[in-house]
């Protein structure tokens, strides 16, 4: 039955209740009790709902995601979309856009879903650029674009390494990234097809003249004519040499190996 008690009585014992949740969800934390100091948070975000205090609620919901985290992952993923869905509302696209990334970030580490995670990156860069956040939408989308990569998705990590370098270029503090850029992109076309990677290098070279002189420009100039001549021994060769200077990551190393596949009679070999 539906509670007699004058409005601003019932708000107040909510209000009391709200408090009561929060209490006690900071004592479960402390007590290092992620599950229920997850519960207690999202039953307090709910009230604070109920309260219309979206700003609050929101808050507990992030709350309620950050104690489940260490707990059960799918559930801090379903309180930070809650909480996400307010922010929006709100038209705070920006703090949204953090919690996608937080998402996201779930996604990677603990749930291994790494299509799932792109969507959430995407998401979190669109919402930055509405924002004017170019620096931070960039950041997403180069996370997209090395996923996408690995997943063979190599013309969407194209589009993205171009989209960044050609955004970077011109700005000297970030110049020196745009060649690392320019490098990705021509792997990612070299994987595809040789010729696209020559034709992708000129036009690199011709965008922005400095990635002429850097050494992953050479590099790629030296795999593309061992490649070429089918010669796999100059072609590791100038990979070791490259290393040997600049340590390569797991990702270059893994669409180095893609490439080398692809010179005759190539099997599983590595790289050194």
């Amino acid at each position: 039955p539906k509670s007699s008690l004058p409005l601003s009585e019932g708000n107040t014992r909510v209000e009391e209740a709200c408090e009561m949740y929060t209490r006690a969800a900071n004592m479960f934390k402390i007590a290092k009790n992620w599950s229920a100091a997850g519960n207690a948070f999202c039953q307090a975000a709910k009230l604070h709902m109920q309260l219309q205090s979206k700003h609050d609620s929101a808050t507990s919901f992030v709350d309620a995601g950050n104690a489940y985290k260490k707990a059960d992952p799918q559930e801090a993923i379903n309180c930070l979309n809650a909480a996400i869905d307010i922010y929006t509302d709100m038209g705070r696209f920006t703090i949204a856009a953090k919690h996608h990334i937080t998402i996201a970030e779930i996604y990677e580490a603990e749930l291994v879903d790494i299509e799932k995670a792109i969507a959430h990156y995407e998401q979190a860069a669109d919402y930055y650029k509405g924002e004017e956040s170019n620096s931070s939408a960039n950041k997403c989308l180069l996370k997209v674009a090395a996923y996408a990569a690995q997943l063979e998705q190599y013309q969407k990590a194209i589009e993205i390494y171009e989209q960044v370098g050609t955004n970077t270029m011109d700005n000297p503090l970030l110049k020196y990234s745009a060649k690392e850029y320019f490098f990705k992109a021509a792997l990612c076309h070299f994987i595809v097809d040789e010729l696209n990677a020559k034709l992708a290098l000129e036009k690199y070279e011709e965008m922005f003249p400095a990635f002429t002189d850097s050494r992953e420009c050479k590099l790629l100039k030296k795999l593309l004519e061992a490649h070429e001549e089918q010669n796999c021994e100059a072609y590791t060769e100038a990979v070791k040499e490259f290393d040997s200077i600049s340590r390569l990551d797991q990702w270059l190393t893994t669409m180095l190996l893609r490439i080398k596949k692809s010179i005759q009679g190539e099997g599983d070999g590595d790289l050194k």
